[in-house]
């Protein structure tokens, strides 16, 4: 009987291999801020050296905000770019190891670049350093077609040399206005938005086809050079104002990195206020200044307040009344406020807003009073005008709080205030107002300490000190 054959094993070996997978590492990416360097130069020479100025930009994030302020595909990369303050030009030398795609794609640096340098940007470094020749004269070219302003010397606030102590007061320096309908400003803007976008915080460029712009720049003439140099710059809006008149707004104001906290933006400043004077504007007004413009801008108005007599004799007047006992011994006393004529007198004379008059008001007061009598005083006024207008009147102020919240300005001075619509328990409203007191305290604290830190700068002539990126 025949049996069905078994097939047979296969006396071979198994030669075949197990496939192994492997994964490739995900790209995280690199923060831009931790591989673009840019540098600030003013010759050919400079270009390449890491001895020349490296800026720290307020914030290089927006610029990539697609990739979460990252750059991704580019191993060991390292961008430095150079940015000459003379033909206002750029280069970006770019290094990396390779190009891979690690899960987030490649950024497309070119793009991300010209972003922020737009027109500027040149992509051949040979062609780069010969603008540091053919546009020598660049700077001067476009002033020529500008009209030049003067500060003015005068006893009611105006700008005064010997007051502000000016490192550049033997310089030849010149502001010079160039309107933007015509090319010479639309020109040489578009060649100063990186340094807007760069060094201004929460910067975007202006529309140059609007004429109701205008660009203020500061130059210097001599100081061993024989081309005019570019110092800084700033933009000013002209709004109308009814009927008849207008209200300039300083929208951009930047003194480039090299020549900050000598006394240029000072300068500038005072030149602005004397074109808002001289023009007769409704007032002059700055936007969203960072607290360093805001710090300089105050000390210049208090000097100028100093020297405007309707003010001299309202802060005596108020003065006085620390001299005649204890405020914190009396049941109500006066808010030791300006009076209506007083700030209307200062916006027609001195063009300073209301909301900037009062800023200055008690800087002005605390320059005038004893301190060792005074003080406590002194403060109790400042709380209690700030408990008015941050609170309001005790009868209105029920249910109203203060609370803290996360922004993107100064900490220390934001906070939103709202009304609860419930009805509080004794001891919620007993709780309620002792966070209250706790709040305004470290307001009226932090309000007294910025007082004296002007008051001490005013008195000590030390203006230029804070004039730093604004």
């Amino acid at each position: 009987m025949g049996q069905k054959q078994q097939p047979s094993a296969d006396p071979r070996p198994d030669n075949k291999k197990k496939r192994r997978v492997a994964f490739s590492n995900i790209d995280t990416g690199i923060p831009a801020k931790d591989c673009i360097k840019i540098y600030l130069v003013s010759t050919k020479e400079e270009v390449g050296s890491t001895d020349s100025l490296c800026i720290d930009p307020v914030d290089l994030i927006s610029f990539f905000e697609d990739e979460d302020g990252k750059i991704y595909g580019y191993p060991g990369l390292k961008i430095t770019v150079w940015f000459s303050i003379a033909s206002f030009h750029a280069y970006a030398d770019i290094v990396f190891e390779s190009t891979s795609d690690g899960g987030k794609g490649i950024t497309d640096l070119k793009s991300a670049l010209q972003n922020i340098f737009a027109e500027t940007l040149v992509d051949n470094k040979d062609d780069f350093l010969q603008t540091f020749s053919k546009d020598v004269n660049f700077i001067g070219s476009v002033v020529a077609d500008g009209e030049v302003l003067h500060p003015k010397a005068s006893s009611n606030g105006q700008f005064n040399e010997a007051k502000f102590h000016l490192q550049a007061a033997n310089s030849d320096l010149e502001v010079i206005r160039l309107p933007m309908d015509k090319m010479a400003g639309r020109n040489l803007y578009s060649r100063l938005v990186p340094l807007a976008l760069l060094l201004i915080d929460g910067s975007s460029p202006i529309d140059v086809t609007d004429p109701r712009w205008e660009l203020y720049v500061l130059s210097q003439k001599n100081n061993g050079q024989t081309h005019p140099r570019l110092l800084g710059f700033a933009a000013l809006y002209r709004f109308y104002h009814y009927p008849d008149s207008s209200r300039l707004r300083l929208s951009q104001m930047l003194i480039l990195p090299p020549y900050q906290c000598k006394g240029f933006g000072c300068f500038l400043l005072e030149v602005l206020n004397n074109v808002a004077i001289s023009e007769n504007v409704y007032d002059f007004t700055i936007e969203e200044p960072i607290s360093k413009l805001q710090q300089l801008r105050t000390c210049i108005d208090v000097k100028r307040l100093q020297g405007f007599s309707p003010i001299e004799e309202a802060v005596c007047s108020a003065i006085s009344q620390f001299k005649l006992g204890k405020l914190s011994k009396k049941i109500s006393f006066p808010p030791l406020l300006p009076s209506p004529e007083a700030i209307e007198a200062v916006r027609k004379r001195l063009k300073i807003t209301k909301e900037q008059f009062l800023h200055c008001w008690e800087i002005l007061i605390y320059l005038g009073i004893e301190h060792d009598k005074h003080m406590e005083d002194f403060i109790l006024a400042v709380s209690s005008r700030m408990r008015d207008d941050l609170i309001g009147e005790t009868t209105d102020a029920e249910g109203k709080q203060l609370v803290d919240v996360p922004t993107d300005y100064d900490q220390e001075m934001s906070f939103v205030m709202f009304r609860s619509t419930n009805n509080a328990t004794g001891v919620e409203m007993e709780e309620s107002r002792a966070n209250q007191a706790e709040q305004l305290k470290k307001l009226v604290d932090d309000r007294v300490k910025e007082i004296k830190l002007i008051a001490q700068k005013v008195s000590s002539d030390q203006i230029r000190s804070i004039s730093k990126p604004i």
